[in-house]
């Protein structure tokens, strides 16, 4: 039903009402700054020259953001006042043609396939819920999408309709005369994120990184020719309000995502510029952000930082598990300024390529990383080792005096590849007063949770770790 009202509706107004509506044909918009952040938000700087009669008038700003919070509208110029504003963000469709019509005539125009010949009758409208309902005379008819050719014409445009976005402005001028006004709003639909791509050279130990910002334009409008600032780092925001529905509850946050790539944050000030406690990235040009668009732009080209490959397993509390799994392959390397890639990373996507036998770059995994400071050191998880595998055991689990039980883990590392490898082995769940009674192998405490171990495990072999805990349970 909905195409075929798009393709019923095509021509639908009436000649003389069509020549009352102004046609979107260029943008409306002055000079547009653009302020990007993560979460989805952006401030847009719209400056236009306006010619401004003395004392009051309702002045149209059309092209503004489809997803405008009005409520964070200021206009600024010589000695202006805002007295009123609306914001019509019921945009021109037919779909909504056909909405804004219940209650009202409209004229049904029908071909006849075989002759050709057209013929028209007044209908009312009685509802337009899901598909078209009609009154023809003294009958009731559904409009159909039966594949008869049909077109439905409006008398005229119904008020509130508008082609484009639109925020009147009524304002009070002390003096009339042309002057420049700058609009200032913020809007949801306009967001970024960082994308990486590095190439790994495992022979050698380093990585190439080539970092991109995508932006991404779902606002319902397009800024032209614009001075783009992105923000990196999420802005305090109401996460109650909503438009269509005023103000509901906010969803609960995500949990936070287990093994994170993030293994100790750096502490080194990146030297882009800074806006209180965010990085700054202005683009290099002036660029069009069109509407339901994503555009790429280059920020970061590192060759030859140092990087490795490496191996982890964590095992989540003191358990068995049934069969061995596998280890997980991680991409070590630092965003510091002498020993990797001097710079903030934004919070993104790293795609990790490696050259196989023949030369050709092949993808070898992905994993998101968070805001990252200068000179952290990362271990991103790339996907699961084939060949390195992990099983932990309970060798024994018996009860002490106190209310306590003695814990006897038995881990086994296997190898399959040819060369050896070195697996660190993470055991958590340690919290609540655990006391570690002995180890195979000296492992180090990274924290009340968590007991650490670099173990060495040869090719084409393996090799075992043994701890005995104590705890309350």
């Amino acid at each position: 039903m909905r195409r075929m009202i798009a393709i019923a509706l095509a021509a639908a107004v009436s000649p003389a009402a069509a020549q009352t509506i102004p046609l979107p044909e260029a943008s409306a918009q002055g000079d547009v700054a653009v302020t990007i952040y993560n979460n989805n938000l952006a401030l847009v700087q719209d400056r236009r020259e306006l010619n401004l009669p003395a004392g009051r008038s309702r002045q149209e700003f059309p092209d503004v953001s489809a997803q405008i919070r009005p409520q964070t509208v200021t206009l600024t110029g010589n000695g202006l006042g805002i007295v009123e504003q609306n914001f019509d963000y019921d945009l021109l469709s037919p779909a909504a043609l056909m909405q804004k019509a219940v209650g009202e005539t409209i004229t049904l125009v029908r071909v006849n396939p075989a002759t050709g010949a057209e013929t028209r009758e007044r209908a009312r409208v009685l509802a337009a819920n899901g598909g078209v309902v009609l009154q023809i005379g003294e009958r009731i008819e559904v409009l159909r999408d039966d594949g008869l050719p049909v077109r439905v014409v409006f008398d005229k445009v119904p008020e509130g309709l508008r082609p484009r976005p639109t925020l009147s402005v009524t304002l009070s001028a002390p003096r009339g005369g042309r002057q420049p006004v700058t609009l200032t709003y913020l809007t949801p639909g306009l967001g970024w994120q960082a994308d990486y791509v590095a190439l790994f050279d495992e022979r050698s130990g380093t990585m190439d990184v080539q970092g991109w910002i995508t932006l991404n334009n779902q606002s319902g409008t397009a800024y032209r020719n614009a001075n783009t600032v992105l923000v990196a780092g999420a802005v305090g925001q109401d996460p109650g309000y909503s438009r269509d529905r005023g103000y509901y509850p906010p969803p609960p946050p995500p949990p936070p995502a287990p093994d994170g790539p993030l293994r100790r944050p750096g502490t080194e000030t990146s030297g882009r510029e800074r806006l209180g406690d965010f990085y700054l990235y202005p683009l290099p040009e002036r660029t069009t952000i069109a509407e339901k668009q994503q555009k790429q732009v280059s920020f970061l080209d590192v060759s030859g930082t140092p990087a490795s490959r490496g191996y982890e397993f964590r095992n989540r509390w003191l358990g068995t598990l049934s069969q061995a799994a596998s280890a997980a392959t991680v991409l070590r390397f630092s965003s510091s300024r002498e020993q990797g890639l001097g710079d903030a990373l934004p919070a993104g996507t790293i795609r990790v390529y490696q050259r196989d036998a023949r030369g050709n770059p092949q993808f070898v995994g992905e994993h998101r990383i968070g805001h990252t400071p200068m000179g952290s050191a990362i271990a991103l998880p790339t996907g699961e080792a084939f060949d390195v595998k992990v099983q932990p055991v309970v060798e024994s689990r018996e009860s002490l005096p106190g209310d306590r039980w003695r814990t006897t883990m038995r881990y086994t590392l296997t190898n399959a590849k040819p060369e050896a490898v070195t697996v660190t082995l993470l055991q958590s769940g340690l919290d609540g007063d655990v006391r570690v009674v002995s180890q195979s192998q000296a492992g180090t405490r990274r924290s009340a949770d968590e007991l650490l171990w670099r173990v060495p495990v040869p090719g084409n072999g393996s090799a075992e770790v043994r701890a005995v805990f104590e705890t309350r349970y």
